[in-house]
């Protein structure tokens, strides 16, 4: 069964080397260094440069519909032979965004709480980020589901940067 995986920079090596991930995303501002595991080949990896913000802010990229889109291409090409490895710098915000919006857009059939409850269980610090979120409720039409699935779980427990953790997408 395909799976998605959330690690923070500090243990992605290590993660994509436990999962035998073939394909990865990275959630990092731009000029950001990150080495790729050499596991990874370059076009299986995603880099989407973005801050991990809400609002504007001067010197900081805030999180756009292209960042999303970029996002669900990318996703969606994947052939969910081998997992998937998402990252940011703490592994609490925008990867467990992206890693929920994946779920939601390759399970469509699944309920956004159920993925959403999913993801509380196996990341406690998980604090998706509220913005891309919104986003892709929009683009993928859930009519607010995600974003109301995303409030009821609330904030994630407070947290230097997460722990690796699988989300599964069935």
């Amino acid at each position: 069964m395909p799976t998605l995986h959330v690690s923070p920079l500090s243990r992605l090596h290590e993660t994509v080397t436990t999962t035998r991930a073939s394909h990865m995303v990275t959630l990092m501002n731009v000029g950001s260094p990150v080495e790729r595991p050499v596991t990874i080949l370059a076009e299986r990896h995603l880099f989407i440069g973005v801050s991990d913000i809400i609002e504007p802010l001067e010197g900081h990229i805030l999180p756009g519909p292209e960042h999303i889109e970029q996002l669900l291409a990318f996703v969606r090409t994947w052939d969910r032979q081998s997992p998937l490895v998402f990252h940011c710098f703490a592994g609490i915000s925008r990867s467990t965004a992206a890693a929920y919006i994946s779920a939601c857009a390759l399970a469509p059939e699944r309920d956004e709480s159920a993925i959403a409850q999913a993801l509380r269980q196996a990341a406690p610090s998980a604090t998706p980020n509220p913005r891309f979120i919104a986003l892709a409720d929009d683009i993928l039409r859930r009519r607010g589901r995600m974003v109301d699935a995303v409030a009821r779980i609330g904030r994630g427990a407070e947290a230097f940067e997460g722990t690796p953790f699988t989300l599964p997408l069935a």
